[in-house]
């Protein structure tokens, strides 16, 4: 089968991959090669690298909503489009090149989680089961008909990286599955419920800052979600430190005479990092002071006194 793909991100690798395996004529598009950190030299995005390597074609636009992308989809005479983490929003235009529409892989269980960084707000938001979907993409923010969904745990330690790896891999598989079953006549198209729809938005930098009047389980859940990017962080006498990696405790949070939210109650090197959160304490595992690299707690506390000081401050 001829088809469009259109991705960029690592997400989108697999998906790609699986249908080069597969046998089908790919022409690729995605997102123009961007500058490194302070404009320096320019980086291709994943799914371009990876399209090279296999041999196929590659076409970049900053949006493909222009005519010029319009033109490039119809010269390639695709019977069907398929979309991962593209980035860019399609017009009808865009839409209606290919003969059997456009199948876009989604890692969430819509109508949960429509829009940008569905993995991540997941686990911010402390969800137990999430997964993949395959829809037919209309015109709207993911509001097409659902085709296939596969569901699965996300763990109570599993960072927003780690679940990115794992959907990328099922939302591959999920993909061929789709792609068999509407060359075999069998697709079946769901609508999906408005009344259940959620919306989620692009994740910025302030977000990942932490807020410890919070339950640790929501601390712990933040911390998750804002790994690998941009990661989870607080100051710490002034200065801002990066938590990468935390652990729930059983410890209450309540002490005689009261402590504020954010006292390093425990900070030594055998004993770690445990921080005050509004009802329990949390250990923070790994973390990351300016100018030096990531450590385990314990290790980066040789010669720090943190003991007492309050995070946020």
């Amino acid at each position: 089968m001829r088809i469009a793909f259109l991705g960029t991100p690592e997400f989108a690798l697999p998906s790609l991959q699986r249908l080069f395996d597969a046998g089908h004529e790919l022409s690729v598009f995605t997102q123009p090669d961007r500058p490194r950190d302070r404009g320096h030299s320019l980086v291709m995005p994943p799914v371009k690298k990876l399209a090279l390597e296999l041999g196929l074609p590659v076409y970049q636009f900053a949006r493909i909503r222009d005519p010029e992308g319009v033109e490039a989809l119809r010269g390639v005479c695709p019977e069907i489009m398929v979309t991962a983490a593209f980035g860019q929003i399609l017009s009808a235009e865009n839409l209606a090149v290919p003969m059997l529409g456009c199948i876009n892989v989604h890692g969430s269980l819509l109508p949960a989680y429509r829009g940008a960084a569905p993995i991540q707000w997941a686990v911010i938001n402390g969800e137990r089961i999430t997964g993949v979907t395959t829809m037919m993409t209309d015109i709207g923010l993911d509001t097409g008909d659902v085709l296939l969904k596969r569901e699965t745990q996300i763990g109570p330690d599993e960072t927003a990286g780690e679940l990115y790896s794992r959907l990328a891999e099922m939302g591959a598989d999920l993909l061929i599955e789709t792609i068999d079953a509407l060359t075999e006549g069998r697709l079946v198209r769901t609508p999906q419920d408005e009344a259940l729809a959620t919306r989620c938005g692009m994740i910025k930098k302030e977000m990942a800052r932490i807020d410890f009047n919070r339950t640790a389980h929501e601390v712990h859940c933040l911390v998750r979600g804002m790994n690998p990017a941009p990661g989870a962080f607080t100051v710490l006498a002034g200065q801002p430190v990066k938590v990468w990696k935390t652990a729930e405790t059983a410890a209450e949070a309540p002490f005689d005479p009261p402590i504020p939210n954010g006292a390093c109650v425990i900070a030594d090197p055998k004993r770690g990092l445990l921080i005050k959160c509004a009802d329990a304490l949390i250990e923070v595992k790994e973390l990351q002071f300016p100018g030096s690299k990531r450590m385990e707690a314990k290790a980066a506390l040789n010669g720090k006194r943190l003991l007492g000081l309050v995070a946020g401050q």
